[in-house]
């Protein structure tokens, strides 16, 4: 059992029955994910809002209610991966082009449990690229403003060369920055940016870490 699956599987255990269960994308939140599917059917109550088109098939075929956000006036749990956080619980997430979604179903939960292996524990963020959602129309306009703050956005594509497109059908510019001092003020800038839908920084949602370990061992850290 690789340090994924054994947080994903232990991030489980917070689902109690009758919960509002937000299902995050990523490979770590597919072991919770099954995990979930096997309690649902021994009898779980649970109804799941999903992430991203590839966490509802993954749910459907594992048998989990699911019900829109839109039909939801609060989700009390959601679990979820992150691509990198830091030891003040913020983070890096959008590594799996779901990140408007996901930030969507963060903030309308009362609790966010991240799942992660070790190595995505870091002193300061951005070693991994944080990915910015941008509406196609115009985009380079975004991107040449990313490349003048020095920020090397690249646009993501997919292994056969075309353009990746989230679920909502944007573009994603992953930015190479290395570190990342001061999240706050950049992420209020992004957010300013025209064109910009949503970027990669999750701050002031994750409660709980539930990290995993690949000797077998999980830590649980709290906020």
């Amino acid at each position: 059992m690789n340090s994924k699956q054994i947080a994903g599987e232990k991030a489980c255990e917070y689902i109690q029955d009758g919960m509002i269960v937000g299902l995050g994308t990523g490979s770590t939140a597919y072991y919770m994910i099954q995990k979930l599917g096997d309690r649902v059917a021994e009898g779980l109550n649970v109804t799941g809002v999903v992430t991203s088109k590839a966490t509802e098939e993954l749910a459907r075929e594992r048998n989990i209610p699911l019900m829109d956000l839109n039909d939801v006036t609060e989700i009390d749990l959601t679990i979820d991966g992150a691509d990198e956080v830091d030891a003040e619980f913020c983070g890096i997430k959008g590594g799996g082009g779901a990140l408007l979604f996901e930030k969507l179903v963060a903030h309308a939960s009362k609790k966010s449990i991240w799942v992660v292996g070790e190595d995505k524990v870091v002193a300061t963020l951005g070693t991994f690229p944080l990915p910015v959602e941008v509406v196609p129309f115009g985009y380079k306009q975004v991107l040449r403003q990313l490349e003048y703050r020095g920020y090397q956005p690249l646009l993501r594509h997919h292994e056969d060369g075309s353009i990746y497109l989230t679920d909502s059908q944007n573009y994603i510019l992953d930015l190479q920055m290395s570190e990342i001092t001061n999240p706050k003020e950049l992420n209020a800038w992004l957010n300013n940016l025209p064109g910009v839908v949503e970027n990669g920084l999750f701050l002031n949602y994750a409660s709980t870490l539930v990290i995993g370990f690949s000797d077998g061992s999980v830590e649980v850290r709290d906020k």
